[in-house]
């Protein structure tokens, strides 16, 4: 799977919930994410640099296209991460892990990068690469 075919699979399902997301579909469809939100950010101008004791920091405050584009992506990045926990045969609400700072992020991390079940498990067929 490509990213064009990786981001056209997930508008086209935005709402399903069920079956399995592989890790191709889940990578492409987060680097797109993480493209255009860059790319937002320097149309919206960018960050703001200050100086201070320690050295510099860099704020962020999201414009409205930045906050349009997130809200308009949530249901889809949902979906699709659903669909890949999925694919681990794991319960969708498992992705509430990450709710626990810091070590959710990582197990989250390791969950998506890992290779899916072989074959059907409970939640459908395996989806050909």
């Amino acid at each position: 799977m490509n990213m064009i075919a990786a981001v056209q699979s997930g508008y086209r399902n935005f709402l399903n919930f069920s079956g399995r997301a592989r890790r191709p579909e889940y990578w492409w469809w987060f680097l797109f994410q993480v493209i255009v939100s860059i790319v937002i950010i320097v149309i919206e101008g960018g960050g703001t640099t200050t100086t201070t004791e320690g050295g510099f920091a860099w704020n962020y405050n999201a414009g409205p296209i930045q906050i349009v584009w997130c809200l308009v992506n949530l249901l889809p990045g949902l979906a699709v991460s659903v669909r890949r926990m999925h694919d681990l045969d794991k319960s969708g609400w498992w992705l509430l892990i990450g709710l626990i700072p810091l070590v959710g992020a990582i197990i989250l991390l390791v969950w998506f990068g890992s290779r899916g079940t072989t074959g059907p498990n409970r939640f459908g067929p395996e989806r050909p690469a």
